[in-house]
């Protein structure tokens, strides 16, 4: 089980949710967006999940997410994140940052009369039922997704628990969406604030955060490879 919710941390870190999520929250009405996302995300992965929980666990689509990821690049992507580690820590990595950062305002500054993506200027216009297509088409299954329903199929639940457990998987997976959601339900004035807030508090610790991070994940993952070659 705690792999299981170890992938559905990792699921959730998606690049596109994180997007829209971000452009949803600098809207007029964010709740409503917010709401109409989840639901078209949620139709999807789990009408997807349980058909591939229960039809297709044992399809070569699952033995493929099985052995997609063998010991031996177990280790190589720990190395490779413990080198990032590294040269977090040791400071190597501005020169490149600086180099990131002019191309990142040249190419602002080049697309800055150009319009923005079409799926940003339908969130804008503020439909729950625009951001439930969007929400429907953008949240297909990635290789952490199936990695964790074939979990989920190996447990060898009932067929009520493993519903259950696709939907906590679900829910985990998006809660980039569920929380903010929720704090503005309960707290609809001062959330944009603490959004606020948030944000400059973890802008000023991205980098403890990016060293310990990718640390971390190195070392689980180059564990992870050797016990893969032990047995």
């Amino acid at each position: 089980m705690g792999q299981v919710i170890a992938l559905s941390l990792t699921a959730s870190l998606n690049p596109t949710l994180l997007a829209m999520t971000t452009v949803m929250l600098l809207t007029p009405r964010p709740t409503k967006l917010l709401l109409g996302y989840l639901c078209g995300a949620l139709v999807t992965s789990l009408t997807l999940g349980l058909i591939i929980v229960f039809e297709l666990s044992d399809s070569s689509t699952a033995k493929t997410t099985q052995h997609s990821i063998s010991p031996a690049v177990d280790i190589g992507l720990g190395v490779i994140a413990l080198a990032i580690a590294f040269v977090l820590h040791t400071g190597r990595q501005k020169p490149l940052q600086e180099r990131r950062r002019a191309r990142k305002v040249a190419k602002e500054a080049a697309k800055a009369d150009k319009k923005p993506p079409r799926w940003q200027r339908e969130l804008s216009k503020g439909s729950a039922r625009v951001t439930f297509v969007i929400g429907a088409i953008f949240t297909l299954p990635g290789a952490s997704y199936l990695a964790g329903l074939h979990s989920i199929h190996k447990l060898h639940h009932s067929t009520a628990v493993t519903v259950l457990e696709v939907i906590g998987f679900n829910i985990v997976m998006l809660w980039l969406l569920e929380v903010p959601l929720v704090s503005f339900l309960i707290a609809p004035q001062e959330t944009p604030d603490r959004i606020d807030r948030a944000k400059a508090w973890v802008s000023r610790h991205a980098h403890i955060f990016a060293v310990r991070g990718s640390a971390l994940v190195g070392v689980l993952l180059v564990i992870k490879g050797i016990v893969g070659l032990v047995h």
